[in-house]
């Protein structure tokens, strides 16, 4: 398994090497990209939704994230609220 991997880095490697500077900068965003999806959902990739509702939000969520989208954080969230709420925010 090994030297399978380290074949794919070196080949990697290699053609990482035959391209531009400006084709590199695109396939280091698209790596950010990807690497940025799997943080965002590796927490709770075990997650399986049970009821339908869960299911459909799930479902929504993970389109989201497969077109770009950033997803909030909870502090993030709580500060969109207060901002919708009128600077009201719940202790």
């Amino acid at each position: 398994m090994v030297n399978w991997i380290m074949g794919r880095e070196e080949l990697l490697l290699e053609r990482w090497r035959e391209l531009t500077p400006d084709l590199q900068q695109k396939v280091f965003e698209f790596v950010e990209a990807l690497k940025s999806e799997s943080d965002a959902t590796a927490p709770e990739s075990d997650y399986i939704p049970q009821t339908p509702l869960a299911k459909k939000l799930w479902e929504i969520r993970q389109r989201a994230i497969a077109s770009g989208m950033q997803l909030l954080n909870e502090a993030e969230i709580e500060q969109e609220l207060a901002e919708r709420r009128g600077g009201h925010r719940e202790s």
